[in-house]
């Protein structure tokens, strides 16, 4: 599997985002332009009241700075999931940027129509993610929580169809809903589980060819 070329350095990850995120979005820079100005224009006008033009200039550059990573962060972060979703693998990209302690396996089972399930093991306990067409995902997901809950005992065990319905969670609420689950188990539980789950191996199937959806922004911030 190829890996993207990541960049490195904070003005690098900067850059790619804008980049993605004007491709994605046409909307962005007229957006992120007019944020700038204005945040710009306000704290300008504010210092320079208070305490002269110094103080008005360092108040218009730390608010333009916060304008254009709030705007990018946020329109960046649609522009990735627009970018992902619909792609093999778009959800084990979501999960691995999840917050916190998070054992993250792709493609633990898999079809021959690349339906695939993701297993995430955390506080929450295991959590088992199917993308694909609703039935088949559905299907392959019931034979791999069967199997899972051989293996874990009474561990708290989840799952989740992507998807826009009835009870699937879209690509984009991810995050939000596997980070809203109860937590039910400590960290040592947490070991323990995986420990168990390695019995039943990590990845099943090698992955689509050419690289995996990359992971998004977590928060809307700039990483």
């Amino acid at each position: 599997m190829a890996t993207p070329e990541v960049p490195t350095g904070k003005l690098a990850q900067i850059r790619q985002m804008v980049s993605m995120t004007r491709e994605a979005d046409p909307r962005y820079l007229p957006i992120v332009l007019v944020a700038v100005v204005l945040a710009a224009g306000v704290a300008f006008t504010v210092g320079q009241l208070l305490a002269g033009p110094i103080l008005g200039a360092i108040l218009a550059l730390l608010a333009a700075l916060i304008a254009f990573t709030v705007v990018t962060g946020r329109r960046g972060q649609a522009a990735a999931f627009t970018r992902i979703e619909g792609q093999p693998g778009a959800a084990f990209a979501i999960l691995q940027s999840l917050r916190g302690d998070w054992r993250v396996t792709p493609a633990v089972a898999y079809n021959k129509s690349q339906d695939l399930v993701h297993r995430a093991v955390g506080r929450p306990g295991v959590i088992l993610v199917a993308e694909g067409s609703g039935a088949r995902a559905r299907e392959l997901l019931s034979a791999e929580l069967r199997r899972t809950r051989k293996v874990i005992g009474e561990a708290p065990l989840h799952d989740v169809v992507i998807g826009e319905g009835e009870g699937q969670v879209p690509l984009k609420r991810l995050q939000v809903h596997v980070m809203k689950l109860p937590r039910a188990l400590k960290p040592k539980e947490v070991n323990a589980v995986e420990s168990r789950l390695k019995a039943l191996g990590g990845t099943a199937m090698p992955l689509p060819k050419g690289p995996m959806p990359t992971r998004v922004p977590r928060g809307g911030k700039i990483r």
